[in-house]
């Protein structure tokens, strides 16, 4: 799990730092029923999902090609090639789900 890259990214993670694609852009969203919710409406705390596309060579719970739940406040920003990333430590991540978790009986697929 150390030099990873996605598309050939010209970047290689360091220590426990894992990068990240979000799932969708933040702004508007649909509610389970269909209804929906304006970027500018308040909501509590939101965490969100992401693709896992980069890791460190010390990261040990996550892999490229996981979703991994993270929080979006807490979080750092980098470009790379006209695509939006975001970079976090390991220990930032919430929760994995991963296919590679789908095997066990006992199995959520959520990795907490």
């Amino acid at each position: 799990m150390s030099e990873n890259t996605h598309d050939k990214l010209p970047i290689r993670m360091l220590h426990d730092r894992v990068l990240v694609r979000t799932d969708s852009p933040e702004g508007e969203r649909r509610s389970g029923g269909g209804i929906l919710i304006p970027a500018t409406a308040a909501v509590g705390r939101r965490l969100a999902w992401a693709e896992v596309v980069a890791v460190g060579q010390n990261v040990r719970t996550v892999e490229i090609g996981d979703r991994v739940l993270y929080d979006p406040e807490d979080r750092a920003e980098v470009e790379v090639r006209g695509t939006a990333y975001v970079l976090m430590r390991e220990r930032d991540l919430h929760a994995v789900a991963a296919d590679r978790f789908q095997g066990t009986s006992d199995s959520t697929g959520l990795y907490l």
